[in-house]
């Protein structure tokens, strides 16, 4: 008898699988398919996922939870395939009475994604997650402590902390990362997931100047370039002040990186205020885009928006890919006879710290030092040890 996880979506997610799959009885077969909801296409895969698991085990039981299974748990009540649908609310004592709020972490091998905080206050108009997640709430501090430590005690050699919006942690994240780091020695490589750019706080920019422990790599939730669109979001930042936050974070530490999620085609926008969220990648440099293509999502507010035509959309989704995979491939060969720091993660694969994909040739999990960069094979660096 086994328990198997299949998730979607975000790294929160992943940490809360990993939790859900401990709880499992051990008597019984169980697939866990655990929903993301933050596009169509999203809900699309996740129906996908359980036919095919089905197909796959046809004795296992199906239990499906998530967000896809939280806004809308009879569609997927009905689906032949599934044995029981747990929302967003009960999904960590979904086998077993459980703490909801019990910080969840995700051993991938050395790399380890630690819950911190649930849920969101904001209410951008094309995002329906707050609706899944409920209100924001951040888990307590001696609980986290405690999670991380567990997870470096069970192989963990970088610590990700996660959750739906980091930056809204209660009392700052930036304090929480300068306690964490002051009360456990051992984590040597904290590393942070998506941030909201405005929520960026004087603490976290302390230790983005002056501790090396924080890995220099800075995902932010940008979405748009253009003011309008960006209002339209119900967004809290202007792109004056985005790329202000990015000037700062370079300013800060010279090596860090900036990632971002871009959305292509909002509702009304015009050729023009697309080429101001184009020419955003050069503005933030940022060499790690997530573009989605607008996918107008139930119940929200943006659905109800004039739509870009479904073409132009693509179009654009797939210029914005371009120029992102072009900037990407451009800063990954300035790399190339430098020295970086890099964790190895499996497979003689891991990233630096300034999260640029490298393979050095015969190394093993968990090994970290200073690496040469000898060249670049498509997306991937290759070095050896220096």
């Amino acid at each position: 008898m086994s328990v198997e996880t299949i998730t979607l979506g975000c790294r929160l997610n992943f940490a809360e699988s990993e939790t859900i799959a401990r709880e499992a009885p051990a008597s019984e077969d169980w697939i866990v398919v655990n929903s993301c909801a933050v596009t169509n296409e999203a809900v699309r895969q996740t129906r996908q996922a359980i036919r095919h698991a089905h197909r796959r085990r046809p004795p296992a039981k199906i239990l499906v939870t998530g967000c896809a299974a939280e806004l809308d748990a009879t569609a997927f009540e009905a689906m032949p395939e599934v044995s029981r649908v747990v929302g967003n609310t009960n999904k960590l004592s979904a086998f077993k009475a459980n703490d909801v709020m019990a910080p969840a972490g995700f051993l991938h091998h050395v790399k380890s994604f630690v819950a911190i905080q649930t849920g969101c206050d904001h209410r951008c108009t094309f995002c329906s997650i707050w609706q899944a997640r409920g209100p924001s709430v951040s888990l307590p501090f001696d609980a986290i402590r405690d999670a991380v430590a567990r997870e470096i005690g069970r192989g963990a050699k970088e610590i990700v902390l996660t959750g739906v919006d980091i930056t809204d942690y209660e009392g700052g994240l930036g304090v929480l990362c300068q306690r964490l780091l002051a009360a456990e020695p051992r984590l040597q490589r904290l590393r942070l997931s998506s941030l909201d750019s405005i929520e960026v706080d004087e603490a976290l920019f302390e230790l983005i100047a002056g501790e090396p422990r924080l890995m220099p790599h800075f995902h932010l939730s940008l979405q748009a370039g253009d003011d309008l669109i960006l209002k339209r979001m119900k967004r809290r930042h202007s792109r004056a002040q985005a790329v202000r936050t990015v000037e700062r974070i370079k300013a800060a530490r010279s090596d860090a990186t900036i990632g971002a999620d871009l959305i292509a085609g909002f509702p009304t926008e015009s050729e023009e205020m697309a080429l101001n969220t184009l020419e955003l990648l050069d503005d933030c440099d940022i060499v790690a885009a997530h573009v989605f293509p607008f996918s107008p999502r139930p119940k929200t507010p943006a659905a109800r928006m004039p739509q870009v035509e479904r073409a132009r959309v693509k179009v654009r989704a797939a210029r914005l890919r371009v120029a992102a995979a072009e900037r990407r491939i451009r800063w990954l060969d300035r790399m190339v006879g430098n020295r970086q720091p890099v964790l190895i993660e499996g497979d003689g694969t891991g990233h630096t710290d300034n999260f640029a994909p490298v393979a050095i040739v015969g190394t093993r999990r968990g090994e970290t030092g200073l690496a040469r960069i000898t060249g670049r094979n498509e997306g991937r660096l290759a070095a050896v040890w220096a």
